[in-house]
């Protein structure tokens, strides 16, 4: 049985569709339970029109919630009873494999460092999200936010672990590793990306160079490596241009009679379209590096995001026990290079 611990308070739509996320995930999976974290009686009230197996769900009651607006380490010290703190709680206990959340994001980061610790040899850990890509195949993003910077050395732990995911939870039996840059030339970049270049050309199995933005979602690269503060931009700035392109379709094509006829045509394609930038089929994305499975859920998540987390991403990584393949490939790397300073 997968155990995980849904922080049903966090998030914009929290706890309606947290919970209706949640629940739909079940009847895809027999050897799923979920633990409903948060205040009891606003969440048997969001289960009370839904069926779902009884045996399989549990509500733990957290009198606290922590917002987005909160500060995150005001709130990790001083909301001890909040829906987050008791889910990670929960993983650190022993009581559940994993914590999902889709509420404050550096106050989840916090909370998973602070009660789950890292693993052995890790310097920093990094948020990892599957982008979507017109190959028809998801591209490996990682760090889309942990950190906002990171060392050379980092920044090739980063890509172990982006390498290892790829492989247990996408299937990739070869991943293609590269780092985003502003050109694909060795000597191109800042200092620490030149610096981390000659690192994955020696200890970078996968290693494909580096990749421009334009390049990211065309088969370029499985997993594509940066710091945080250069990939939580990348990440929003594409989810912005996508909800931009679509919304665009929607105002225009009702203002004239051909272009409403020209859509029927082409819905096919604007469906197709629509399915590749959907940021929902993931969910969410797990913070590597920790002794444990912490997966951060959009602010704005709703239901389907929820399911596909849980179905995609926290079910798989626990039942292929990927925490302990990402330390055995720690200890490999820290073998070659030394294990990295600065345990921040």
């Amino acid at each position: 049985m997968v155990r995980v611990a849904v922080d049903a308070m966090g998030g914009d739509y929290a706890p309606d569709e947290i919970v209706n996320g949640a629940i739909s995930a079940l009847s895809s999976l027999d050897d799923l339970h979920l633990t409903l974290v948060g205040r009891e009686g606003d969440v048997r009230k969001s289960l009370e029109s839904l069926e779902y197996p009884k045996d399989r769900v549990e509500i733990h009651h957290a009198g606290e919630v922590i917002h987005c607006s909160d500060d995150p380490g005001l709130s990790i010290r001083n909301k001890k009873e909040s829906s987050m703190i008791k889910a990670l709680q929960m993983v650190r206990s022993g009581e559940a494999d994993a914590a999902l959340s889709a509420g404050n994001t550096g106050a989840l980061m916090a909370g998973g460092l602070l009660f789950l610790g890292r693993l052995s040899g890790i310097s920093r850990p990094a948020l990892l999200t599957p982008m979507p890509s017109f190959s028809g195949e998801p591209v490996l993003f990682l760090d889309v936010g942990a950190n906002m910077d990171a060392r050379p050395e980092q920044l090739l732990q980063y890509a172990h672990m982006g390498r290892i995911y790829a492989q247990q939870i996408l299937g990739y039996p070869e991943p293609r590793v590269a780092l985003l840059n502003i050109g694909e030339e060795s000597n191109k970049g800042n200092i620490q990306v030149k610096k981390a270049y000659s690192l994955f050309e020696d200890h970078m199995p996968g290693f494909c160079g580096n990749v421009e933005g334009t390049e990211v979602f065309f088969n370029a690269a499985e997993v594509v490596v940066c710091d945080g503060f250069i990939g939580n931009i990348f990440l929003k700035t594409s989810e912005g241009l996508s909800r931009a392109i679509l919304s665009y379709f929607r105002q225009e094509i009702p203002n004239k009679l051909s272009y409403k006829i020209g859509a029927q045509l082409l819905k096919p394609v604007f469906l197709g379209l629509r399915d590749k930038v959907d940021a929902s089929g993931y969910g969410g994305a797990p913070l590597l590096g920790i002794n444990g499975l912490c997966v951060k859920c959009h602010g704005s998540s709703k239901a389907r995001s929820i399911e596909q987390a849980l179905l995609k991403q926290a079910y798989p990584f626990v039942k292929k026990n990927v925490i302990s393949k990402l330390q055995v490939a720690m200890d490999i790397l820290n073998e070659e290079i030394g294990e990295v300073p600065g345990r921040e």
